[in-house]
């Protein structure tokens, strides 16, 4: 299913940053932020629990049809987090204060962003509705 596939996609961003966060909050904040104080660290610790807390919510409805009005929890809190997160991270690269590692993350949740507000407007595919009920469907010529 594709919905399934941006589910597990953006499951798993979430759930390697929020680890590298909350177990090596220290060493990673500061790489992103140059000059972040490592005294700092429990906020990378806090912001590690928010993305697990959402990527632990995502992995669960993996399986569920996603989109439109299917699964609209998931979906929105996905797209609210990965837009606020985007604009965010390219704030700072247009005012050229990234380094190259939240240029990257920016670009990222970017597309994690119009891929859930994508399915959020258009809803699920055809494709994942024929999986979810178990029945093939078969274009007509």
């Amino acid at each position: 299913m594709i919905c399934s596939g941006i589910a597990r996609a953006s499951a798993a961003v979430l759930a390697l940053g929020g680890l590298a966060l909350l177990f090596a909050a220290d060493a990673v904040l500061p790489v992103l932020i140059p000059g972040y104080p490592p005294a700092g660290a429990w906020l990378g610790q806090v912001l590690a629990a928010a993305w697990l807390g959402v990527a632990a919510l995502t992995w669960s409805a993996r399986s569920m049809l996603l989109g439109g009005i299917y699964g609209r929890p998931v979906v929105s809190t996905n797209a609210t987090l990965f837009l606020i997160s985007a604009l965010s991270l390219l704030r700072s690269v247009f005012e050229g204060q990234a380094p190259m590692a939240a240029r990257l993350l920016g670009v990222v949740f970017t597309v994690l962003a119009a891929l859930y507000f994508w399915l959020m407007l258009r809803g699920p595919f055809a494709r994942d509705f024929a999986k979810a009920s178990g029945s093939h469907v078969t274009p007509t010529p």
